[in-house]
């Protein structure tokens, strides 16, 4: 049973709490993506996963059993690094070779492990080769094929495509996708690129301050951001985010006051059972359609920077007081710098958090 299990997980350092009270489950066969910003705790949680790190407090459960006591090589995981921390003076076929030479397995059965993983991989063509005889992407593939050969119990990535240019990235996250589909096992993968977890995860967490703020599919992570610091960090161009004050709902509409102006928009209808006060409007760039006539369902605004970006273009636009707000248009909409914009959304769109940044919705 390949499972992984976080229960109530802290780490602290001293006076500093790197991870505080995670709760994580990763269902075999099921993918994870550990994403968030530097110093977040993502590393530091998959380090506890492995045993490189002791828990202050909590459970790390893997196939059913706890491994708070166990060592590394006692937990039957297999972990790929940011570097690729191969044998120099070893071929590419030793390389993913090595890990077996633990489990004593005969040389027959270990060559066609091998084989089956270089295929897998694509490595077939430089088994016989060096490590610096192939490309960056052979090397991370070769350490991608030493982890899997092992059969362990689980999968821990690290950053696994840091070092590789946006091209080869592209290649290797359809590879290792493909890869981990056909295993059926629990995988953990550490991440600041949310290309990267969005398009390799089955679910994202998402962590902020050694939290984890979401839990959810790459879809409603992007769709439905259970926090104003997910809504921030998940999309590009980001997500424009508006102070605002709330001042009642009625008919499937929220009525604001946004830089001073008042504006009705299409709500949630929880927003209606929110207290008045200050609250975050957030819209997806791609969610604002340029409405032509100024309305009070409409944010106004004026375009000051525009950037083509192929099929779309970037806008970027102010209010009169001086908010920032994005929007993106076909490239066939003709926009220009000093146009007065007036910007309409619906409800589907229109997220609202609360004082505290947590959403507001059903």
């Amino acid at each position: 049973m390949s499972t992984i299990e976080l229960r109530g997980v802290t780490k602290h350092f001293g006076p500093f709490t790197a991870v505080r009270n995670v709760r994580l489950a990763v269902a075999a066969g099921e993918v994870v993506c550990l994403l968030g910003p530097s110093g977040c705790g993502k590393t530091t949680t998959l380090r506890i996963i492995a045993g490189l790190e002791r828990a202050s407090s909590g459970d790390v459960i893997i196939a059913g059993r706890r491994m708070n006591d166990l060592r590394p090589d006692q937990r039957d995981i297999a972990m790929v690094f940011q570097f690729y921390a191969l044998y120099p003076a070893l071929s590419v076929r030793e390389n993913i070779m090595f890990p077996l030479h633990v489990e004593k397995l005969d040389a027959t059965t270990a060559s066609a492990r091998v084989a089956r993983v270089a295929r897998m991989l694509q490595l077939e063509q430089v088994l016989d080769r060096l490590p610096n005889q192939i490309s960056e992407g052979e090397k991370q593939r070769v350490a991608v094929a030493r982890a899997v050969v092992r059969e362990p119990n689980c999968f821990l990535f690290d950053e696994p495509l840091s070092r590789l240019d946006v091209e080869l990235r592209q290649s290797m996250r359809g590879q290792i996708k493909s890869v981990l589909t056909g295993l059926s096992k629990a995988t953990v993968i550490v991440t600041h690129d949310q290309l990267e977890a969005l398009t390799m995860a089955d679910r994202i967490a998402i962590m902020r301050d050694g939290v984890i703020e979401q839990i959810a599919s790459p879809h409603d992570v992007f769709a439905r951001p259970a926090t104003v610091f997910v809504a921030s960090f998940i999309g590009t161009p980001q997500m424009n985010l508006l102070h605002a004050q709330f001042e009642g709902a009625e008919e499937g509409h929220g009525r604001f006051r946004i830089d001073g102006q008042p504006i009705r928009l299409p709500v949630d209808p929880a927003v209606a059972r929110l207290a008045k006060g200050q609250v975050t409007i957030g819209i997806r760039p791609r969610a604002l359609v340029l409405n032509g006539a100024a309305s009070a369902d409409a944010i106004a605004g004026r375009a000051e920077l525009i950037e083509p970006m192929g099929a779309e273009t970037l806008v970027h636009a102010r209010t009169a007081l001086g908010s920032d707000i994005r929007v993106v248009v076909p490239r066939d909409v003709r926009v220009k710098a000093g146009d007065v914009l007036s910007l309409r959304t619906d409800a589907r769109e229109t997220h609202v958090f609360d004082a505290s940044g947590k959403a507001v919705r059903t």
